[in-house]
């Protein structure tokens, strides 16, 4: 049995540095570009499949303080509605997220955007430079960012892959500063080392115990890291647990019904205040009213204040949450990684390939795209 997916979920600190430093020594021609295409009516649309759609949501809430018109679309819904998503007299600017580059949908969505819209840029943040979207670039239009060639994660589950390219992007729209923010994405990959070296036992005792639903929790760009994390841990024990996300406040009105005695909750929790009180709400309603195998509370600083809360494991990163560039969102989705990975392990299935009916690929199969 090999070992990808252990390998890959603890060499994303890393593939972070190592990207930095790409980037840096790419920053005068990725600046160039992006100031040539990216203008104050430019409609920026974060697109991927899957784990790689997940990137934008996490970003969107985010990247709207950097890029003035960002949205979120996957390009599983531009193929279907491209006409109506897609703006064909506004200038566009399709980042797309892919691990292999070589989804039906990726390679689709793109042409279809060259195709709908009148004036068109591309931006490919991609882990394979031998991949179908790789082998497009060169083109006077399209920026490719080849992420380090360890990142196109052999593994079904996508793990270093999502990282990175979520942290590529974020550093992409802070390109004309990003000297200044080494400091922020250093801290980043040592919470993420942290969360390996003190919490990853714990993690892996919580995952062996008898549970059928994970339940993911964040506000704003960490609701998109509980996307990711709740797909991890579903898709490596090939759907024997059953997983939702959701925001804190949006988990009340009525999903909050999928909590029992055969679940664990995964809080991911902000530092801001003004958002964290409402957290802290939901934390305490849900620990009074339900008794779940485990509950998880991951945050980036200073513990939360929550009496006779029955909390199995708070994970604490030391280096803080770096709220000023974002960049702290990104060690989060370890914890739901571990999670998956050992609960894997737990359910008796190889992590790397954990698909037993073969329902799931590394790269989806079965998808026909029509003219």
């Amino acid at each position: 049995m090999t070992n990808y997916t252990f390998d890959e979920i603890h060499q994303q600190p890393a593939m972070w540095r190592k990207e930095l430093k790409a980037l840096l020594a790419a920053k005068a021609e990725v600046s160039a570009f992006m100031h040539k295409y990216l203008t104050p009516d430019t409609d920026i649309v974060l697109t991927g499949a899957g784990t790689s759609a997940f990137i934008g949501d996490a970003l969107c809430p985010i990247m709207r303080g950097m890029w003035r018109n960002v949205r979120s679309v996957p390009t599983t819904d531009i193929v279907t509605h491209a006409k109506y998503l897609l703006d064909a007299e506004r200038p566009l600017l399709l980042v797309s997220f892919a691990r292999s580059g070589n989804s039906p949908e990726s390679v689709a969505a793109v042409n279809l955007a060259n195709k709908v819209c009148k004036n068109v840029a591309h931006v490919y943040i991609t882990c394979n430079k031998n991949g179908k979207l790789a082998q497009q670039a060169g083109k006077e239009n399209v920026l490719a960012l080849l992420l380090p060639e360890e990142t196109d994660d052999k593994s079904l589950a996508m793990t270093s892959s999502f990282s990175t390219m979520l942290l590529t992007c974020l550093m992409l729209g802070h390109i004309d500063t990003l000297e200044q923010d080494q400091e922020q994405i250093e801290k980043a990959a040592l919470n993420a080392e942290a969360v390996i070296a003190e919490y990853e036992e714990k993690l892996k005792e919580i995952a062996s115990r008898p549970f059928e639903r994970g339940v993911f929790l964040g506000s704003g760009a960490l609701k998109g890291i509980a996307e990711e994390c709740h797909l991890k841990l579903q898709e490596l024990t090939d759907g024997a647990v059953v997983c939702k996300f959701d925001s804190f406040l949006g988990f009340r009105h009525g999903p909050k019904a999928v909590v029992n005695s055969k679940s664990i909750v995964v809080y991911l929790m902000t530092d801001q205040e003004e958002v964290q009180r409402y957290e802290r709400d939901l934390v305490k309603q849900v620990d009074a009213n339900n008794t779940p195998v485990a509950q998880i509370i991951v945050i980036g600083g200073k513990a939360p204040e929550l009496p006779n809360v029955k909390a199995d494991l708070v994970v604490k990163m030391p280096y803080g949450y770096a709220d000023n560039t974002f960049y702290g969102i990104v060690p989060f989705v370890v914890v739901g990684q571990l999670l998956g990975f050992y609960a894997s392990k737990a359910h008796g299935l190889n992590p790397d390939a954990p698909s037993v009916s073969g329902n799931i690929h590394r790269v989806v199969e079965g998808v026909t795209i029509y003219e």
